[in-house]
């Protein structure tokens, strides 16, 4: 529709052109001696219109011609960018559908294209590392920094998460030091590699931060910090002042933490600190009961056997079906030789749940009183609980 809206003005300027013209009567003289030229004025306006039309073509066409070889540079280097970042593209596509070959090879022809030569450089370390080639990976990664230096965080971030595939938790916390800032990235895999360096202490800061910047819930940052103070604690059970600095480090709430306060209660038992252990353990039952931590509350025997009886017998009007309460009960009681009261407090707790812990302190009590026949029953009751309870762990399947 354009070209014959063009092609319609130009024949109406055209017919508006020979109806001007045609009462255009006039002449030009020119004298050039001793030659003299007259023209009429209509063929001199269109020689003069015909000349500036030739001299601008012809200005044009020099023009364009001195440009053609700068054009010729920009057409190819267009063409090397769209070739590259197709190449980039296809690199993602093959990475992520698993292809890590072709990955490599295409962000390998894309870096050398000189398209996003950092991501190009980190996708074909991230696909060599997938395919066992660390030579190569860490080639790629010297690479990345060499083209681009100011481009480290996705470097540092890609080396730090391979190699802690490959499990060198201390040289991904090595690279992670380069990071120019701790971002939100950089500190999870932190978390991890202290994590995985048993690096107990460390990790708590990081999960203070992380919970901060909302990657971690509530639940989830005090699942983390319980095993992290858990594990240290056990870190420390071969040292009775090392152990006392940790367990003071600890905030109090978290002191009352039923999975930590079981944790520090084994190891001051392991060092023979049994009164801290016992304590550890009556205030983490004051602030959260705990059927599984009232069952070290006899594993350690003391001086003040009465006084943890009176202590679990106050706990038992409020638990008064507790299985493992129960058991202690019998277990503290026996170990003050109040033999009455140890086998109704044991007895009671097989009638509640029958497990082996409380047939096995039933029968060495029978055995201490010499009663022979319940003696055999309760140790044969108490080993069937117990290979039971090891088939539903193995699901009963025996190693070869």
């Amino acid at each position: 529709m354009r070209w014959v809206l063009w092609i319609v003005g130009l024949f109406a300027l055209a017919v508006v052109a020979a109806l001007a013209l045609r009462f255009n009567t006039g002449y030009a003289l020119l004298v050039w001696p001793p030659y003299r030229v007259e023209l009429s004025l209509n063929l001199l306006l269109l020689m003069l219109a015909g000349a500036f039309a030739a001299g601008y073509l012809l200005l044009r066409f020099i023009l364009g011609a001195i440009a053609l070889p700068a054009k010729v540079r920009e057409y190819r280097a267009r063409r090397q960018r769209e070739d590259a970042r197709a190449a980039l593209l296809e690199a993602v596509r093959a990475f992520f559908e698993g292809r890590y070959g072709r990955a490599e090879k295409a962000a390998a022809s894309a870096m050398e294209s000189g398209e996003s030569p950092a991501l190009g450089a980190v996708l074909a370390a991230r696909a060599a590392h997938e395919l066992r080639r660390y030579e190569e990976r860490d080639g790629y990664l010297a690479r990345a920094e060499k083209l681009a230096p100011d481009d480290a965080a996705m470097r540092i971030i890609g080396e730090a998460d391979m190699l802690l595939d490959q499990r060198r938790f201390q040289d991904a916390l090595l690279a992670l030091k380069a990071l120019p800032e701790r971002h939100t990235a950089g500190l999870r895999l932190e978390l991890k590699a202290q994590q995985q360096a048993k690096n107990w202490e460390q990790t708590l800061p990081l999960i203070d931060q992380l919970e901060r910047r909302r990657v971690f819930d509530a639940m989830q940052a005090g699942q983390l910090r319980r095993y992290a103070h858990a594990e240290n604690l056990k870190r420390k059970a071969l040292d009775q002042r090392a152990l006392n600095e940790c367990w003071q480090k600890i905030p109090s709430a978290q002191k009352r933490d039923v999975k930590v306060a079981a944790a520090a209660a084994h190891c001051f038992m392991a060092l023979g600190g049994c009164a801290q252990a016992n304590q550890i353990i009556e205030q983490a039952l004051e602030s959260e009961w705990d059927s599984e931590l009232v069952g070290l509350y006899a594993e350690c025997e003391g001086a003040e056997a009465v006084r943890q009886i009176e202590r679990a017998e106050n706990w038992l009007r409020h638990n008064p079906r507790d299985a493992a309460l129960l058991l202690t009960l019998g277990r503290l009681c026996a170990q003050q030789e109040l033999w009455g009261k140890a086998q109704s407090y044991l007895e009671a707790s097989i009638a509640v749940e029958p497990t082996y812990s409380a047939h096995l302190a039933l029968a060495q009590l029978h055995d201490r009183l010499g009663n022979a026949d319940a003696v055999h029953r309760h140790y044969r009751e108490s080993l069937e609980l117990a290979v039971n309870q090891l088939k539903q762990l193995t699901g009963g399947r025996r190693r070869t």
